[in-house]
């Protein structure tokens, strides 16, 4: 077995020995009760919908069905249940016969003439269904890279919801613990990618040089320009919920830092790896030389990168704009607004992460990959 070969190993063992420890570290604090009582799956019989009342496009009332429960000591028992609309788009569902709903009650043990509420569809089965297709379809085309790429995808879940949020609810600022968790996600991620090598090295550095200086300009402009960070979905429930606390603004920032840190891991390696070509087939260039080159294939990247986060932020609020359109506004009142305002600041923070990243790991390349007789110098 090779030395590398020996180090992927290790790498691969020490992720997994990773991932297991966060599965099992608690979740996040509560301080609202779980939901107590009856919950489980079952599948619509009958619907009788002469409850619900049509309110030009909205739909309010109570949808009444008759379904049988899929799972658990009650199986393939009938029970009547309650759809509650209440004209929010958003959240309200009109279920139909032969779908698969999660059913509750505030009943531990239900029995006949039970009420049950028809809380949402059961969507688990088709969740569990696309992300094997995905890994599948990783590991098939991937192989060795695509299943590591594949454990760092659920390690980084995992360290989100069994990290970040937990301290962040616990009072941790959320822009620096999300940060560090940036930092470390890098760092594992370049050296699956690239090992413990200078390419990888290289890469990591720049990238968080990026994110850095990223960070502190996020900062900034939210303070600038009054962005709460109450644009965020279930922020305002969130302080409700007993959470009144915490900085909704500095979540913003870490949000921000987060969204983008995947697409500033991508250029640096890019830029890296690219350098690392050009030292490899021309040993003679020199560090100038070498950062120049880094620096042109940053300017090919930086273009459609910046354009790739234009595209994916602006995908999230297409019916915003599309609602502006419709009444007309203005250009002066559309830039003011907060919620556009926000996604502005979101996409040029992450948007000047990725063109800085571009000369630092291009100089920082220059350093690493210079002739040894350069270094000896």
């Amino acid at each position: 077995m090779t030395t590398s070969s020996r180090h992927d190993i290790c790498l691969f063992l020490a992720l997994v020995l990773l991932s297991a420890g966060l599965f099992f570290l608690p979740s996040a604090p509560q301080m609202v009760e779980s939901e107590s009582g009856f919950k489980g799956t079952a599948k619509v019989e009958k619907v009788d919908d002469s409850g619900v009342a049509v309110h030009d496009l909205v739909l309010f009332g109570t949808q009444r069905l008759e379904v049988k429960l899929l799972h658990g000591p009650h199986k393939g028992e009938s029970y009547y249940a309650e759809n509650e609309l209440r004209a929010n788009l958003e959240l309200d569902k009109l279920f139909k016969v032969g779908d698969r709903v999660i059913v509750v009650s505030s009943q531990e043990d239900i029995g006949e003439g039970s009420v049950l509420i028809a809380q949402n569809y059961a969507r688990n089965g088709w969740t569990i269904i696309l992300f094997g297709a995905f890994c599948i379809l990783l590991c098939v085309f991937g192989r060795l890279t695509g299943f590591n790429a594949l454990l760092s995808f659920v390690f980084s879940c995992l360290l989100i919801w069994k990290a970040v949020i937990p301290l962040v609810l616990r009072g941790w600022s959320a822009s620096w613990t999300i940060f560090a968790c940036v930092v470390f996600l890098t760092a594992v991620i370049m050296a699956l990618v690239a090992g413990i090598t200078k390419c990888g090295i290289c890469a990591f550095f720049g990238a968080i040089s990026g994110v850095f200086v990223g960070l502190f300009t996020a900062h900034f402009f939210t303070w600038v320009m009054n962005i709460n960070g109450a644009t965020l979905p279930y922020s305002q429930t969130l302080l409700f919920s007993g959470y009144e606390n915490i900085n909704l603004q500095n979540i913003f920032v870490g949000a921000m830092i987060l969204a983008s840190s995947g697409a500033v891991m991508d250029l640096a390696m890019d830029i890296s790896s690219g350098i690392q070509e050009v030292a490899k087939h021309n040993p003679a260039l020199g560090q100038l030389e070498l950062t120049k080159s880094g620096l042109r294939m940053g300017r090919n990247v930086v273009g459609t990168m910046t354009t790739t986060l234009l595209l994916a932020y602006s995908g999230g609020y297409i019916t915003l704009l599309m609602m502006f359109a419709a009444k007309g506004a203005s250009l002066e009142s559309i830039i003011n607004n907060p919620l556009v305002a926000a996604e502005i600041v979101k996409t040029l923070i992450g948007s000047f992460s990725l063109v800085l990243v571009a000369p630092f790991t291009a100089f920082l390349g220059g350093w690493f990959f210079k002739p040894k007789s350069a270094n000896a110098n």
